[in-house]
């Protein structure tokens, strides 16, 4: 939106001159129900280190009633423009400010969302500040090092709740008075507010007494399996309490699951947001149960990294997210008790893979990115910030030592609790405890882009004993249009050495006569000599970076390749099996290996693969592999014998079992011949079963989005499964089917519903993009584009954020994989000037449609 940025220069000299002291913000929210807006009075106490200075304050609303400063009246008029207000002659020391404003209740998820509840018609609200929207709620400084204290008053209807960052108190007609908060930043307020459904417990330990909330609609009470999240929860107390020897910073820690949610949840202090989708209405896979535990332990996480220590400005948001994901996952893998032991396999798997994809696009970025204002920060939620930044610290754990590095966290807890800090202030601390210089380290793998690849140079004698064994580094080029230069780094790996075993059939890596199964080492430069390794007999699969230690892509060499090619599926392991089928995965992407040969290699590796997460991603990857990477000459042959096999698996899988809902869905995905669509059809009327598998909600959905996207489900057909589940999920998947339909009236339709109208909430706006883009449809699609590029940068500029970016990523035209396609793109770019931010992901999407070409000439060569 114009007139909503901030420089980190305004910010740099906003925070020189003031210090926050206090809010105390008073919402009216008893009109709720009913929507529009509300009343919001802030009051703000902050000193000034200049007498006379001027200032500003952020604030976007529809309308200021009142600004006093230091009990002089300024004419709103005046003072409130660009969703600022200015404040002048501001005196030395103390000064206070009060705004009267009516805000807006949005329903975008930003600010205070608001949402009606077709089951019960309740609203529901809930606030999501990050990156900047605390001022769409009341006047704040909207910047995380002008920390202060908050005290919120919030009248509400008769009977709802209101959960804030402080305890809960007992309302007096219908007002709620919270006790101040600690000193925290803007963006992890929070209020949460409406008719929600409850449930209470305790963190009990060692003395210490948190108390424990967990909240939702009641409309999804029956579904809430709290007993389990409670579980999570201790378990990080536990463990996050241990290895940051401090204790949990906040009065209470409420989870509260809150829908239409744009993002996985929100580190609010003690009152976390979760997306409600993890409410599982229906049967899930294990795996969907760990990643809502890793979101679950990456929030809490974040009370220490990011709430009780925050950055000092966004640049270092990487920090923060790579923190938390970092740690979340070593709870999962390291915490007596926990679930998921197998957790660096689902990182390897899912975390490292979005890395990579993200470290090849023409956006790539160091870790620590240039943030120059809040326009580069909103694009900057990304795979480098989260899932590379939290490679890159678990291979600085692997350096440095884990002892290490918790010592220096504990140190770094200790000394800026409360404050808000750089990255040198972190890697102080680590040298301090570790006693490694971590510059160098910390240039080449922070302040630098893009990816190396390792792979193993291996000579033997005839009796097959290796006689000479290096790994070369290598630095590819960085992609078009990405600043920087190809940098080779120090890599602290381990290299596993893997054989058959004839009585079980398991690929193992373990102790022989030769010695170790595994070395670890320090790899920098572009050669490094392994002697460790010289003078033993080759085993039959050399794998680096085995543990998944460091950042790298690896390639095996062709021996290792060709017995894996054969046994991937029998390492008796899951990480190394995840990281043979990510490199396989990763040459796919890069055109070194053929989709139809990528299919190959899953069909014959997938049916042995037990972890359930791995077996998903794989099926999403063959899906996408085949619709944008294969030559479209046999396309249709691929997709046939890849269908073919999902029913095949389908059917043989163990009955309820998580494979079998797994292939369920793969086979709805993707069904195509009358046979197949009649069984689907089938399925949903109950005259056909498959031993084991329920039909549940969320399954009949995928079989009916998928029969109405080949045109066998019509309106009325979608209305009466609607009919059937009328709740927020329903409607969502309704409005999917609804866009899927293959004509042009039901693609006109719900491209003007979202680009004609700005009235469709975000969770439904989302819906409908999805279901318009069908792989299956790309001649019916094709005029698009042409309306895709001449409508795109209108939208960003008029709508909000979150809106107008899943526009620009979602109707991107990224099937139309052509030449014509580039051409277009490469016309808009230079006609149309977009700001920053949408040049970025536009040239991000366009940048698929160059790998895709790459990939299907590759598949097309490998006749």
């Amino acid at each position: 939106m114009p007139g909503t940025n901030l420089t980190r220069e305004e910010a740099q000299a906003r925070a020189k001159l003031l210090t926050v002291d206090s809010y105390e913000v008073e919402l009216d929210l008893s009109g709720a129900q009913e929507g529009g807006t509300y009343r919001s009075v802030t009051t703000v106490r902050f000193d000034s280190a200049e007498t006379g200075a001027e200032s500003f304050i952020d604030l976007v609303a529809p309308a200021v009633h009142e600004v006093t400063l230091n009990g002089d009246t300024l004419d709103p008029d005046e003072v409130f423009k660009d969703s600022r207000i200015a404040l002048t002659g501001l005196l030395a020391g103390r000064n206070v400010l009060r705004v009267v404003a009516d805000a807006a209740y949005t329903n975008t998820g930003e600010g205070l969302h608001r949402f009606v509840d077709p089951v019960d018609q309740q609203a529901y609200l809930y606030t999501q500040f990050e990156v900047p929207d605390a001022r769409r709620v009341f006047a704040s400084f909207e910047q995380p090092d002008l920390k202060a204290t908050f005290q919120f008053t919030v009248t509400a209807p008769s009977g709802w709740t209101v959960i804030s960052n402080s305890p809960t108190p007992e309302p007096k007609d219908d007002v709620w008075r919270f006790e101040p908060t600690p000193r925290i930043s803007t963006y992890i307020t929070a209020l949460i507010v409406g008719p929600y459904h409850s449930v209470h417990s305790v963190y009990e330990a060692d003395g210490q007494t948190v108390p424990l909330g967990i909240y939702c609609r009641p409309s999804l009470a029956e579904f809430l399996d709290s007993d389990a999240i409670f579980e999570v929860t201790r378990q990080g107390f536990s463990w996050f309490q241990e290895k940051f020897d401090y204790a949990y910073p906040f009065k209470k820690y409420d989870q509260l699951f809150v829908p239409e949610f744009n993002a996985g949840a929100m580190e609010n202090a003690g009152a976390v947001t979760i997306r409600d989708q993890y409410v599982f209405r229906s049967k899930v896979t294990d795996a969907a149960y760990e990643v809502r535990a890793e979101t679950i332990l990456h929030e809490l996480a974040h009370m220490w990294f990011g709430d009780l220590v925050t950055m000092e400005w966004w640049n270092d948001l990487w920090l923060n997210e790579s923190f938390a994901t970092y740690t979340s996952i070593a709870c999962q893998a390291y915490a007596p008790g926990s679930r998921w032991p197998h957790s660096w396999t689902t990182f390897a798997n899912s975390m490292k893979t979005w890395a990579y994809r993200q470290d090849q696009l023409p956006s790539t970025h160091p870790i620590m990115a240039e943030i120059r204002d809040l326009d580069d920060v909103l694009v900057n939620f990304d795979g480098i910030t989260y899932a590379k930044g939290a490679s890159v610290l678990k291979q600085l754990v692997a350096y440095v030592g884990m002892d290490a590095f918790f010592a220096g966290v504990q140190a770094y807890f200790k000394q800026h609790a409360y404050g808000n800090t750089r990255l040198s202030d972190l890697l102080g601390a680590l040298e301090e405890t570790s006693g490694r210089d971590l510059k160098a380290w910390s240039k080449s793998w922070l302040e630098t882009a893009g990816i190396n690849i390792l792979r193993p140079e291996i000579e033997t004698d005839a009796d097959g004993v290796i006689t000479s064994f290096a790994i070369r580094q290598e630095a590819p080029a960085l992609p078009a249009g990405a600043k920087g230069e190809p940098t080779l780094r120090p890599h602290r790996i381990a290299v596993g050495l893997y054989d058959l075993d004839e009585a079980s059939g398991k690929l193992l890596r373990e102790d022989s006569q030769n010695g170790a199964g595994r070395i670890e080492l320090d790899v920098d430069g572009e050669l490094t000599a392994v002697p460790q390794l010289v003078g033993r007999r080759r085993p039959a699969v050399v794998l680096l970076n085995d543990d998944d230690l460091s950042y790298s892509k690896v390639r095996l060499d062709d021996e290792s390749l060709a017995f894996v090619t054969e046994h991937l599926g029998d390492f008796e392991a899951s990480l190394p099996r995840a990281l043979c089928w990510a490199s396989a995965w990763d040459m796919t992407r890069d055109a070194e290996l053929a989709t139809r040969d990528y299919l190959s290699l899953v069909l014959s590796g997938i049916g042995k693969e037990s972890d359930i997460g791995v077996v998903q991603s794989l099926q999403r990857q063959v899906k996408l592999a085949i619709d944008l990477y294969a030559d479209p000459t046999a396309r249709e042959a691929l997709l046939t014998r890849w269908t073919d096999a999902t029913l095949a698996h389908l059917r043989a899988a163990e009955a309820g079992s998580d494979h079998q809902l797994a292939w369920a869905r793969a086979f709805a995905a993707t069904a195509r011949t009358p046979e197949q669509l009649d069984l689907l059809d089938a399925l949903l009327e109950g005259t056909q079963t498959i031993e084991g598998l329920a039909v549940d909600t969320e399954l009949r959905w995928s079989f009916v989005q998928r029969l109405a996207a080949v045109g066998r489900f019509d309106e009325d057909q979608i209305a009466g499964e609607y009919e059937r589940d009328k709740t927020a999920a329903g409607e969502r998947h309704a409005a999917t089917a609804r866009a899927a339909r293959p004509t042009p009236e039901a693609k006109a339709e719900a491209w003007a519903s979202v680009i004609e109208s700005d009235k469709l909430p975000n969770a439904v706006q989302e819906a409908v993009i999805g279901g318009f883009v069908q792989t299956d449809q790309r001649e019916l699609l094709e005029p698009y584009t042409d309306k895709y590029f001449a409508v795109v940068k209108d939208i960003w500029d008029s709508r909000s954020h979150e809106i107008a970016q899943q526009i620009a990523i979602g109707f991107y035209p990224a099937i139309q994989v052509s030449r014509d396609t580039l051409a277009k793109t490469d016309a808009w770019l230079e006609s149309a000037e977009p700001n920053a931010a949408l040049r970025r992901l536009v040239s991000e999407s366009r940048s698929g449609i160059e790998r895709a070409l790459r990939a299907q000439a590759a598949d097309a060569a490998a006749e």
